[in-house]
């Protein structure tokens, strides 16, 4: 309580973060005011427990052919809730029942790469992140859709022509690559010439 009977020489202090140092300081009040406060107590540390605050802005993408790229932020040391911090990882590909889990043990750590020749580019997966320390694993991210990363585009411009438009140059145009899981972004072209 907020206010302690005048009799009472004890209270249990509630709704503290676990894992964190506190001090206490005890003030006597009365019908006249607030005296001054005491000395402050020892240092107390609250006990461990079982992280609730999963990581935040959960993404990622890009990367190299066969691999799956997940980032996202790291959780405070304050809400890390005990020794033993570490990320747990979790996806599968869309449409799959049977999530693939992997353990980071670096708590300064934001990123997880996953490397396998069966991925195709471009693959959509369903991911989310976990928190754990040696109390026990914590809470998941809710579910992002994060992409594999591409492979060079694997066909060619169409329709390249070429029209001379003085002595010295020649414009050549030519059909776009539409976009698929197999051609991939295109960031841009190259015209050569011989």
């Amino acid at each position: 309580p907020e206010v302690i009977n005048g009799r009472t020489h004890k209270a249990t202090v509630v709704d503290l973060s676990p894992w964190v140092e506190y001090e206490f300081r005890v003030v006597a009040s009365n019908s006249v005011g607030i005296g001054e406060p005491s000395r402050p107590s020892a240092l107390l540390k609250t006990k461990a427990a079982v992280p609730v605050v999963a990581p935040t802005n959960i993404g990622g993408g890009g990367g190299s052919r066969s691999e799956l790229v997940i980032t996202w932020e790291p959780v405070s040391e304050e809400l890390q809730n005990g020794e033993g911090f570490g990320y747990v990882v979790m996806f599968r590909p869309l449409g799959s029942t049977t999530w693939t889990k992997a353990v980071v043990a670096s708590v300064e750590s934001s990123k997880y790469i996953y490397r396998n020749e069966s991925i195709t580019p471009l693959s959509p997966f369903e991911v989310k992140v976990g928190v754990y320390n040696n109390e026990g694993e914590g809470t998941l991210s809710s579910v992002s859709i994060i992409y594999s990363g591409e492979d060079e585009p694997q066909m060619a411009p169409a329709g390249a022509s070429a029209l001379s438009v003085s002595a010295a140059a020649v414009e050549v145009s030519w059909l776009p690559i539409p976009w698929n899981r197999h051609t991939g972004r295109v960031l841009g072209y190259e015209v050569r010439d011989w």
